[in-house]
């Protein structure tokens, strides 16, 4: 039993939504905040407290978004904030690229512990996932003297301008910012459930990581001047989508062939989501280079970039931030960590073993559900038109989504058709059957909706 988790309560609706305070939130946002946010429905937060957000008219709901995979301990985990506390107490800021923090050593032995590949190992500090990937990329370029990198379709590596050159999930995140980065060149990632029909779910994997080998290093890029390959062990905006073991296998044969560097981008599943320490795991694959954060300080903005020691061997003067390793982020990092090897990381095993369960059966019972898929609490429920062509659903997804909220519960879609199911780690069984009941009530009221239209439609045809 999660010691720290709130309540088993179900969600409590007290006003409209939005709410009038809500409203007035809304408004003030739409005058000065960049209109370049994507928000899916109008929660105005106000606090949390584990599972449960309460906005600014008291409205209380279940997150099952966790600040887009962030609040690992759940909100306000309350040995989070004490260290929070502390460390706010007795220095805030002296930067440590230019000085020196001992709670960034304390910190990197900590994660060295964990690493999915063997010691010794070398730590960048830096402010968020985009800043780990940015490390990432200059890294590799430097370490192996090479320039080209392979990325994936689908993937979501963050939106400053080397990471979103990676970054292959929806146009537009790109649009009207060309040129980006040039030497990215993507290639198809691993759906299994849009394989081509007919084929071995272990084979298409697998031909997945080939196509590299056999057509794009021997006809576009040399290999030579291929310095990393960047993948995400479950790709986050790209719908949730699990890569096969044999896939990362295989990615990692190639990287070793050619001298090519593995990036395992974990910024999302990391930190214990997946139900172990980093996705990767459950394919017994080492990378090269691991880029964390999100989850990994609860909430406070912090990115790693970790290496084997002989890769990051860049000089003074390559690369630095000034806020990186900030020692409140990493007095709230440590903490999490605590919490995560304490109880968390088997929470999300357990209680997202509990959640797969219960809802294998929906492709089967539900026409909108093409697919469930994921690992621990990083788990996505694809919604289509259509069993046999798997035809996207998208507004159907959106509706469901909303309508969740209407009832007290968050969730986010990813990409085009997926509902995303993330809850902070400390959730319980019995907040999770809240949550899944809701979704389910929500999925049954669209597809009765679409039921009705085509009905609808048809007699309309008919006269």
């Amino acid at each position: 039993m999660i010691s720290t988790m709130t309540l088993p309560a179900g969600p409590h609706i007290r006003t409209e939504l939005p709410g009038p305070n809500a409203r007035r939130v809304l408004e003030g946002d739409k005058t000065y905040i960049s209109p370049s946010y994507t928000r899916s429905y109008p929660l105005v937060a106000k606090r949390g407290r584990g599972v449960v957000v309460e906005d600014v008219d008291g409205n209380e709901f279940l997150d099952f978004s966790a600040g887009i995979a962030v609040t690992s301990t759940g909100h306000c985990h309350p040995q989070v904030v004490a260290a929070i506390q502390k460390q706010a107490a007795e220095l805030i800021h002296m930067s440590g690229t230019d000085f020196y923090y001992e709670n960034m050593i304390t910190f990197a032995e900590r994660l060295s512990a964990v690493m999915p590949m063997n010691g010794p190992h070398r730590f960048y500090y830096g402010n968020s996932g985009a800043e780990a990937i940015e490390a990432a990329i200059k890294l590799s370029r430097y370490h192996t003297r090479r320039q080209n990198i392979i990325a994936f379709y689908g993937a979501f590596h963050g939106r400053t301008m080397g990471a979103l050159s990676l970054t292959a999930s929806k146009v537009q995140q790109r649009r009207r910012f060309f040129p980006l980065m040039p030497g990215v060149t993507h290639v198809p990632y691993p759906n299994v459930y849009r394989r081509p029909r007919g084929a071995d779910p272990v084979e298409y994997a697998v031909d997945c990581a080939r196509f590299i080998e056999q057509k794009v290093l021997k006809t576009t890029l040399p290999p030579e001047e291929v310095a990393a390959i960047f993948v995400e062990p479950i790709q986050g905006e790209g719908g949730y989508v699990v890569a096969p073991a044999e896939f990362l296998v295989e990615l990692r044969r190639i990287c070793d062939q050619y001298d090519i560097l593995l990036v395992a981008d974990e910024v999302q599943s990391g930190a214990g989501r997946s139900g172990r320490w980093w996705a990767i795991q459950h394919a017994g694959v080492e990378p090269d280079i691991v880029c964390i954060a999100k989850g990994i300080a609860s909430g406070m903005p912090l990115g790693v970039t970790v290496a084997r020691k002989n890769i990051m061997n860049w000089v003074p003067g390559s690369h630095a931030s000034t806020f990186g390793g900030n020692p409140v982020c990493i007095a709230a990092a440590l903490a999490t960590m605590d919490v995560l090897e304490r109880e968390a990381i088997h929470n999300a095993g357990a209680v997202g073993s509990h959640i797969m369960q219960r809802i294998s059966t929906w492709p089967d019972k539900h026409d909108l559900v093409g697919d469930v898929r994921g690992r621990g609490l990083m788990i996505g429920v694809e919604l289509v038109t259509d069993k046999q062509s798997k035809a996207p659903a998208g507004p159907a997804r959106d509706k469901v989504v909303q309508l969740a909220f209407e009832r007290g519960c968050l969730f986010l879609g990813a990409g085009e058709n997926s509902v995303r199911i993330c809850p902070p780690l400390v959730i319980s069984k019995e907040q999770a059957d809240i949550g899944l009941d809701v979704l389910e009530e929500c999925i049954r009221i669209v597809e009765k909706s679409a039921k009705a239209d085509q009905s609808a439609n048809g007699k309309h045809q008919g006269t």
